[in-house]
């Protein structure tokens, strides 16, 4: 699956494939991110609503 993650270095959006979904804090205050790399293997973060996460087939 794909999705637009935002490059900090390279200041602009990149298109990439989401690698895994995670989530951070604690049980009722939860976020939600998919987690992807560059073609240049560094790591990308894009923070999402329960609902694109919960469809998302990873």
């Amino acid at each position: 699956m794909k999705h637009s993650f935002y490059d900090v270095k390279a200041k602009k959006k990149v298109d990439a494939e989401v690698t895994e979904k995670v989530t951070y804090g604690k049980k009722g205050n939860e976020r939600y991110a998919f987690k992807g790399k560059t073609k240049d293997a560094r790591n990308l973060t894009a923070f999402v609503s329960k609902s694109v996460w919960d469809k998302a087939k990873v």
